[in-house]
């Protein structure tokens, strides 16, 4: 059953977009992989052809979209397995953050080359010693006449290799917690104090430029400041966290159906005592336990899409969704690789890739341990 989200001209953008990542991306994988990273083109190109910041007004250089433009760029991404370049992090968090939360200056000024794709951005929250805590962030900003003084160290930083600006999570007032924090955006190309780490080596999603960035002594304008006072980021960071999280869930979504899909292939040809392996009941119990699961994770999906794009998706549902989606994820995929037997080990199969890639969504965005502490904070409230 189609979602009433998916309206003809959503339908017709996301056939666009399962054609681009399919026939100009998925095979670049391999080398992307090989590399570590994706080619910097990558990301003029993608601005071409309408997948970058697709739900920020025409004004600011944008698509004009809505969320249901995005949600069909990040399902389609996971669907069609490229995740070496990240639109979320670029479109769905940093863009909307300065459309949130940006001087008329600010939008003008970064928002059309991130469009393009001639800017490539990242959100630098993640340290050493503080990962879903932001409030032990270390990294400081310290007022100098008209610039911040910016001295710190980020690590797991996703697109930080190629990364133009970057939205920098800082403590202006360390004395006072969560009201001290604050966000940055830092023009990072040939400034003075900042450098950037070694590309991290990951379990999977190897071709991600996933990397450490530091900052010594480094001299940002005041005026880059998100928001018109100091102490603001922390309810920032809180209000557009719902979107990402969703934004992973909807992700995991196209990658759940895509490991079905692969398998579902796979057993109908591969032969077994003398017939193909689907005909035999296990296999075929197994895809229908996977497809039902995936279904009903897939309407959850949608019912929150509906809410985000009706502005109704809280904090606590939004959270249930990037928990039970990635968790179930993983274990779909698990499932489906053991219907591949030996073959699901080898990496030149698609689902030898998923088993590595998907394991890192239960962490990010904010570790699933996390999640359900919010969503039972939200049950002792209502009580």
């Amino acid at each position: 059953m189609t979602p009433s989200w998916m309206t003809e001209d959503v339908s017709l953008f996301r056939d666009n977009v399962r054609k681009v990542f399919e026939r100009e991306f998925a095979p670049l994988e391999a080398r992307w992989r090989q590399q570590q990273l994706a080619d910097r083109a990558v990301w003029r190109q993608a601005g071409e052809m309408g997948l970058l910041c697709s739900s920020i007004p025409e004004a600011y250089g944008g698509a004009g979209g809505s969320f249901a433009h995005e949600a069909v760029v990040a399902y389609e991404q996971g669907r069609a397995l490229v995740n070496s370049f990240s639109i979320n992090v670029h479109s769905g968090i940093v863009a909307h953050y300065l459309l949130a939360y940006g001087s008329e200056a600010q939008k003008l000024r970064w928002l059309p080359k991130m469009a393009t794709g001639e800017l490539v951005a990242a959100i630098a929250m993640s340290e050493p010693g503080a990962g879903s805590d932001l409030q032990a962030i270390r990294t400081s900003a310290v007022r100098d006449g008209a610039d911040y003084v910016v001295n710190g160290a980020k690590t797991f930083i996703t697109n930080g290799h190629h990364a133009d600006l970057v939205c920098v999570v800082v403590k202006t007032d360390p004395a006072h917690g969560a009201k001290g924090v604050s966000l940055l955006m830092v023009e990072v190309t040939e400034l003075a104090g900042f450098r950037r780490g070694r590309l991290l080596e990951k379990i999977g999603q190897h071709g991600l430029d996933t990397a450490e960035l530091f900052f010594d002594d480094m001299r940002v304008p005041a005026h880059n400041l998100l928001g018109d006072d100091e102490g603001q980021g922390f309810r920032q960071l809180m209000q557009q966290l719902a979107r990402e999280r969703l934004l992973i869930a909807i992700g995991a979504a196209g990658m759940m159906q895509r490991a079905i899909d692969e398998t579902l292939a796979y057993v109908a040809q591969r032969r077994v005592f003398g017939e193909p392996l689907l005909a035999m009941q296990n296999t075929r119990f197994k895809l229908a336990e996977c497809q039902t699961e995936a279904t009903i994770m897939q309407v959850f999906v949608d019912a929150c899409i509906e809410r985000q794009l009706s502005g109704t998706l809280d904090v606590a549902t939004a959270a249930m969704a990037k928990w039970s989606i990635t968790d179930k994820l993983c274990r779909i995929v698990d499932e489906c690789l053991q219907l591949h037997g030996g073959y699901g080990y080898m990496t030149e199969y698609p689902i030898a890739r998923l088993y590595a890639d998907v394991r890192v969504l239960r962490i990010l965005g904010g570790a699933n341990e996390v999640m359900k502490e919010l969503i039972a904070r939200a049950m002792e409230k209502n009580t």
